[in-house]
């Protein structure tokens, strides 16, 4: 039975104040999944984007503001968001504390396309 330790995972930066750690994904083996945690800094988050299939969006610690298309959800720890393929959505902490979120998406990789054209696309590759 495939197990994994995500102790030996590392933490990648994704933006500064944002940092990420792949948990299953097709490099773990995974066919259908993608599962990732986020660790944001007060006031920062995921900018506006949209992916080709669904995800749910988790908050394990911390406070954040969810934007899923026009609607905006203060969301706290143990509330989950489901966010519909190709919606546009993001998020941002608004606590003091760092925002601890969970992302779960219905692919084995990840890939987003952001609203703000400044923000490149962005198809996750492991670090190395």
């Amino acid at each position: 039975m495939p197990h994994l330790s995500h102790d030996d995972q590392t933490l990648e930066t994704w933006r500064p104040g944002v940092e990420t750690r792949m948990r299953v994904s097709a490099l773990t083996g995974s066919h259908t999944l993608c599962i990732f945690e986020q660790y944001c800094e007060p006031g920062l988050g995921a900018p506006l984007h949209q992916h080709a299939v669904e995800e749910v969006l988790e908050v394990i610690s911390g406070t954040a503001e969810i934007w899923l298309n026009d609607e905006v959800i203060q969301a706290s720890a143990n509330m989950s968001v489901l966010i519909p393929a190709g919606n546009m959505h993001g998020f941002r902490n608004t606590g003091q504390d760092t925002l601890h979120v969970r992302a779960t998406l219905a692919s084995p990789v990840f890939e987003a396309s952001y609203a703000d054209d400044r923000e490149q696309s962005r198809r996750w590759s492991p670090a190395g």
